[in-house]
């Protein structure tokens, strides 16, 4: 096998592909990197068996090959040398032997028969989806806040694609609150589907500046995700996602329309002196013209913030601060809805005009 390449490319799909090559004691094949040349196409292949990374690597010249080599050590050696250096790449055996003008290594790998068989996505029988990058990183990142790390709950721990009305939404949630987010409005394939939430952050993570769309393929166990020169495929979760549209408030009585930074600086001042009672803060409605935000009386005493806004009904309900900041954070407008009908039912965070996403929490006790 024989390669040249650019040292800033060859680094950057190193770096894609590394962070999923673990250490496991009974495969420690896991630990390498699989470099195939096939046709002078160059992939670079790593997998921890529940998701694989390929990286389809443009180079100047290449000869056929196979081998596997230590990902983390080939990738810090590559990202060491100079840049704008073009590096060549040959092995012998299983030896492979990396150099430049002025440098030299050579790393000692193992033959490819024995790393993991990656599994393909049938297209022809596949849902596929394609959606705008931007779209798609912003989207993840407001239900991902909501997903569990409860291995003990599975289906919880990911992000469940599904289709109803003929529209494509994703939701995560931990029990304790949820989040929904519309994607595509119009589809004519239905898909319900959990994706581990540790995949999508690798995605996000491998997501490069120089994409612009990404191709979201499902089928019965698995899902790949397709941006620019890099291939990301996951198992699904084995598991049954909650009904949660049933969660979703429909009859909210109490309705305040709250500018978002204001909440968020009283949200954070009431933390400040909940830390102590699990981060628990009351919200509270005063008609006609107040909405309060304050900490319940502890060691550390107690704090007591008023906003102007519209309130139609008195009521008051209380919270985890934290969930109410990752709900606000998420939430992108300068004004959002903030709706509740009592102590014990979920609060429904929106904002004022874009309804395509939802955030709920659920109450603590009083």
């Amino acid at each position: 096998m024989k390669i040249k390449v650019a040292q800033e490319k060859l680094s950057h799909a190193l770096n894609n592909v590394s962070r999923v090559a673990v250490g496991k004691a009974t495969l420690p094949i896991l630990n390498n990197v699989l470099i195939r040349v096939d046709k002078k196409k160059v992939s670079l292949i790593t997998t921890n068996l529940d998701l694989a990374v390929v990286d389809y690597l443009p180079v100047s010249s290449s000869e056929d090959g196979v081998i596997t080599v230590p990902a983390k050590l080939l990738a810090e050696f590559i990202s060491n040398l100079p840049k704008g250096e073009t590096i060549e790449i040959s092995t012998k055996d299983t030896k492979l032997t990396v150099s430049t003008k002025k440098y030299s290594s050579t790393i000692n790998g193992t033959i490819a028969d024995d790393f993991p068989e990656i599994p393909e996505l049938n297209e022809k029988n596949a849902v596929i989806y394609k959606l705008n990058i931007d779209d798609f990183k912003s989207s993840m990142a407001k239900v991902l806040v909501a997903s569990s790390n409860d291995l003990s709950r599975p289906a919880l721990t990911g992000v469940y694609f599904n289709t109803y009305d003929s529209k494509l939404a994703i939701s995560a949630t931990d029990g304790y609150r949820l989040a929904e987010k519309l994607l595509i409005n119009k589809v004519e394939s239905e898909v319900k589907a959990i994706v581990p939430s540790s995949s999508i952050q690798e995605v996000l993570r491998s997501i490069n500046d120089d994409a612009e769309e990404i191709e979201i393929a499902f089928n019965e166990d698995l899902v790949r995700f397709r941006f620019g020169e890099i291939e990301i495929i996951s198992k699904l979760i084995d598991a049954s996602f909650p009904d949660y549209q049933k969660l979703i408030p429909k009859n909210n009585n109490i309705n305040a329309v709250i500018n978002r930074e204001e909440l968020i600086r009283i949200t954070k001042l009431a933390a400040l002196f909940s830390k102590s009672i699990g981060g628990s803060i009351v919200c509270e409605t005063i008609k006609p013209d107040s909405f309060l935000v304050k900490s319940i009386a502890n060691e550390f005493g107690e704090n007591d913030s008023r906003l102007d806004t519209t309130v139609n009904i008195s009521g008051k309900i209380n919270l985890n601060s934290r969930f109410v900041l990752d709900a606000l954070n998420a939430l992108d407008e300068d004004e959002i809805t903030f709706n509740f009908s009592d102590h014990i039912a979920p609060v429904l965070l929106q904002n004022k005009k874009d309804k395509t996403y939802t955030h709920i929490i659920m109450p603590l006790n009083s």
